[in-house]
């Protein structure tokens, strides 16, 4: 999939030469280039080294002609590097691309070739409470699930993720007819044990709450492993606090916390990832008695 790296992990050399663009409209070849600015009627300028190309608004991104992408998507190019294949060099000279025919052409590649269980590098596009939108190659569109980011209970993918973040993730299932790609991160976090291995009882670390139930608080400690702790009522969602970790039970996947006090919001951690290339087949989270996670690819 090195060919078809998402648009800010590609190379983006400082220009290029007018035979180099001509040998890739023969060729079909994708580049990469700076977008500069985006006209009045939304088409996007892109800065070639040796010319400005032109990217029409109905190039510009899968889905601008029936509705299925916003303007913003196309706005949000500007400053960026996009992926686009040279279509047209006028008698008059000017550059015409397309982004559109570059995102098609990875997502053949990607539905032609790839499989679930597959790991991919990913870059992060937008957050919603339903989940992330990810770049999966030359500005390829896939879907992270809120779900599927960790067993944290999140409300809001931008509670773990921020637009323009490299990620993992892995497929979990390909559309070919609808030609959809979505995506699972939680089987790359780690298993409960990986991630309750970084902790030990007598520890006071941070955490963040992520639900409140009648039986007390879940506060996260890593974005696969949270514990339980007594909650006093003065509690809220997305508190940061200050945790003593009373006990760690791998029989039963139990961490029990008490909560000393509220703390400032944390900086994030980089996500640890457990693997990060080739192919995953099963997943179990826990043990076999506590195997509420457990995925088949």
């Amino acid at each position: 999939m090195k060919d078809y790296l998402p648009e800010s992990m590609r190379r983006c050399p400082p220009g290029y030469a007018r035979g180099e663009l001509e040998r890739a409209m023969e060729e079909g070849t994708i580049l990469t280039a700076r977008a500069v600015r985006c006209d009045e009627t939304h088409d996007l300028i892109i800065d070639l080294g040796c010319a400005e190309g032109r990217i029409p608004r109905l190039e510009a991104a899968e889905g601008v002609a029936d509705g299925r992408t916003r303007e913003i998507a196309i706005l949000r190019c500007v400053g960026r590097p996009v992926c686009a294949c040279v279509t047209e060099i006028t008698p008059e000279g000017e550059i015409v691309l397309s982004r559109r025919k570059a995102q098609q052409l990875a997502m053949d590649h990607l539905l032609r070739e790839a499989a679930p269980g597959d790991i991919l590098p990913a870059v992060v596009t937008g957050c919603t409470a339903f989940g992330a939108f990810c770049d999966v190659g030359c500005g390829a569109a896939a879907l992270l699930g809120t779900q599927q980011l960790c067993i944290s209970r999140l409300r809001h993918a931008g509670e773990m993720l921020t637009p323009g973040q490299r990620i993992y993730a892995a497929i979990r299932t390909l559309d070919r007819v609808q030609r959809r790609v979505f995506l699972t991160q939680r089987e790359l976090l780690g298993t409960w044990a990986e991630n309750a291995a970084r902790f030990c009882a007598g520890q006071t670390v941070t955490g963040v709450v992520r639900s409140l139930t009648d039986y007390g608080a879940f506060i996260e400690l890593t974005p696969n492993l949270s514990g339980l702790a007594e909650d006093d009522g003065t509690l809220r969602v997305g508190d940061h606090v200050a945790v003593y970790i009373r006990a760690i039970v791998p029989e039963t996947l139990k961490i029990k916390l008490s909560v000393l006090h509220r703390v400032e919001p944390q900086p994030r951690e980089p996500l640890r990832y457990v693997q990060t290339e080739g192919h995953i087949r099963q997943w179990r989270y826990g043990n076999e008695e506590f195997a509420k996670y457990y995925t088949i690819f």
